[in-house]
């Protein structure tokens, strides 16, 4: 892999990027702010991810990047285009960029990735899907005749695949993961308490307070927002039993697509992975309790990848060592295609 070689893990909440031989150079938000009045970029990632919910009305705050693919074309150009002028600086050698997108994307989607890349400046794109990425990054060796399972949790999808001799034997994404979750949240907080609580304080209340397999009344912590009855300022006490049957039926749509995938797989895979275990990556992986929870309902021994937030990035910039054994999952996307 050529030190100008940049993975990228276009997430719904964050992107990571790799370079080269120098692992993660990037992790930050997938956000944008913009001046509405002039439409010049004012921040991007970190910095932009901290307007939210604090910035004036000519500023906008956007998030391009909705439920693992691009939303808004223009905006999703400029961020990446930014992120990677901030890794590479203004370098002549145009760089070789693979991006690891959702299984289950569309022509059409592929095609807006394709071409933010290109706008950015690269001299090559390859697509990469989120299962074959995560395994590469976990340092799993999908070469053998052995069935492995990859649950990857992001902001926006959640990716379940069994991986095989270097291909995907099956798979299934939806739409459900933190962001989601955040949103359930949200709702749950505003109908039961009448307090509105923003999408950064749900998502800390998830990080902090979550306990899946077993939520207590006891354990609580202060949530502060507006309550909507008096428009004034309040804070509650919300309990690890409350999050929980906020976020039940999400959690479980995220088991009922790991139950699919096993019902779709051939016996011996199935086999192999009562063996092996199940394996999770994305930073759902690390929701409190999770592993128990699958391990009780489904019977699955449960792992959580080293470095889960980052193995996704990680496999994607390692893909270039794989070009010509990856069978499936993996492709060179002409940029010229979409010209």
């Amino acid at each position: 892999m050529a030190n100008t070689d940049i993975g990228i893990d276009l997430g719904t909440a964050n992107i990571v990027m790799t370079m080269g031989s120098k692992g993660v150079v990037l992790s930050e938000p997938s956000v944008i702010a913009y001046n509405t009045r002039t439409e010049r970029i004012l921040a991007v990632g970190k910095d932009a991810y901290d307007m939210i919910g604090k910035n004036p009305d000519y500023i906008a705050v956007a998030r391009p990047i909705s439920d693992g693919v691009i939303s808004d074309d223009d905006l999703a150009h400029s961020m990446i285009r930014e992120f990677i002028l901030k890794v590479t600086g203004h370098q002549l050698v145009k760089p070789r960029i693979v991006i690891c997108v959702p299984s289950f994307i569309t022509d059409v989607e592929s095609r807006a990735v394709v071409e933010a890349a290109g706008s950015a400046g690269s001299r090559q794109v390859y697509l990469i899907q989120e299962p074959i990425a995560a395994m590469i990054g976990a340092g799993v060796n999908i070469t053998k005749a052995r069935g492995h399972m990859i649950v990857d949790i992001g902001g926006g999808t959640t990716d379940v695949a069994i991986v095989s001799m270097n291909g995907v034997v099956t798979s299934h994404s939806i739409r459900i993961a933190g962001n989601r979750i955040d949103r359930s949240i949200i709702k749950y907080i505003q109908n039961k308490y009448k307090l509105l609580i923003g999408e950064r304080t749900a998502e800390r209340v998830k990080i902090e307070l979550c306990n899946l397999y077993d939520p207590s009344d006891e354990t609580t912590m202060t949530v502060k927002g507006r309550s909507l009855l008096k428009g004034l300022p309040a804070q509650i006490q919300f309990s690890e039993a409350e999050l929980f049957e906020a976020i039940e039926d999400d959690t479980f749509a995220i088991m009922e697509a790991i139950r699919k995938v096993l019902e779709d797989a051939p016996p011996e895979l199935v086999g192999d992975i009562y063996d092996n275990g199940l394996l999770l990556t994305g930073g759902g992986a690390l929701l409190g309790g999770l592993t128990q929870l699958i391990k009780r309902t489904l019977g699955i021994n449960c792992n959580i990848a080293k470095d889960a937030i980052n193995c996704v990035a990680k496999g994607t910039g390692m893909a270039f060592d794989k070009t010509t054994t990856l069978l499936d999952g993996f492709e060179c996307a002409p940029i010229h295609k979409y010209r």
